[in-house]
């Protein structure tokens, strides 16, 4: 279920954030600008200094941040960073902490992760986003949340207030099993999308009318619909890089197969991930597969304005 983000302002809230990466620091600062007593924590000092800028306060460590915030959000790299730094503010948090994991991560991992602090008394909600730096700067996040009944009360207007979407999907790693399939379904509608634009500019075919034609005829999906219209910027900023899609890839590959079941095509695009990544791609933002795609193709893809 869903509610459409609410107006109404929030109390002020004792709050920690630890990660201020292109995400992270974004929904930090959003915090801060709403009058929440913030404190934050980063590896990469100018990261915090920002949000000490915006009325934020930087933390020496995680356990200073944790003794002092009642909600504590995590926006990691990494499912063994998490781990980590998760277990390090569970025994420094207060008795009655909630920890907010927005990281995408391995199912199992967040169940682990959970286990271990309800035994110390926490709470762990997970909320992994899709939305990337643009959305998490305009408050357009959307979240897939996974944890008990309570602790997701607790924190879900935080997070409304922050995006414009809240899903509860379940139990604890049912919020990341919903963000890998969104994944899937993402990476691959993007990848077979660029294999039928190659095989059109090869044949001749104008790119423009091509996906005119698509999006009238019905096969058109989000890449098509929406993300093919900055098919000619390469280069930008990376806002979500290809090492972290060829690590959603595989832990969607993972838990597929815990799960037994078969992901043939999910398979092929992961490789082509890794095939990026081994062409040097890794640091590039996800959009620039589409040069990828014309090295394999041999083919330039450029799209001329709409009309």
């Amino acid at each position: 279920m869903t509610e459409p983000r609410g107006q109404a302002k929030l109390d002020r809230l004792d709050l920690g954030f630890i990660g201020l990466g292109n995400i992270g620091g974004a929904m930090a600062a959003n915090l801060a600008a709403d009058g929440h007593r913030l404190v934050v924590h980063d590896q990469n000092p100018k990261r915090e200094a920002a949000i000490v800028a915006a009325g934020g306060r930087a933390a020496s460590d995680v356990a200073t941040l944790a003794a002092g915030a009642e909600i504590t959000f995590l926006s990691l790299p990494t499912p063994a960073v998490m781990e980590d730094v998760a277990l390090r503010w569970c025994a420094a948090a207060r008795e009655d902490a909630v920890l907010v994991d927005l990281t995408t991560n391995a199912p199992e991992t967040v169940r682990r992760v959970g286990a271990a602090l309800a035994r110390k008394g926490r709470s762990l909600v997970e909320a992994p986003l899709t939305g990337g730096a643009p959305g998490a700067q305009a408050r357009m996040l959307v979240f897939m949340l996974g944890g008990e009944d309570a602790a997701v009360a607790r924190v879900r207007p935080l997070l409304e207030s922050l995006g414009r979407g809240a899903f509860y999907m379940g139990p604890l790693g049912s919020g990341n099993t919903a963000k890998l399939v969104n994944s899937l379904f993402a990476f691959a509608t993007t990848w077979v999308s660029l294999e039928g634009l190659a095989i059109c500019a090869r044949a001749g075919i104008d790119l423009r009318t091509m996906v005119e034609m698509v999006r009238a005829a019905g096969g058109g999906n989000v890449f098509i619909n929406h993300i093919v219209e900055g098919l000619n910027q390469r280069g930008r900023p990376a806002q979500f890089a290809l090492d972290l899609a060829v690590k959603d890839a595989g832990l969607l590959l993972d838990l597929a197969r815990d799960l037994s079941v078969p992901t043939p095509v999910g398979a092929q695009v992961a490789q082509a991930l890794v095939l990026a990544r081994a062409q040097g791609f890794g640091t590039r933002d996800f959009t620039d597969l589409v040069e990828v795609m014309e090295w394999l193709a041999g083919v330039e893809l450029r799209l001329r304005p709409a009309e």
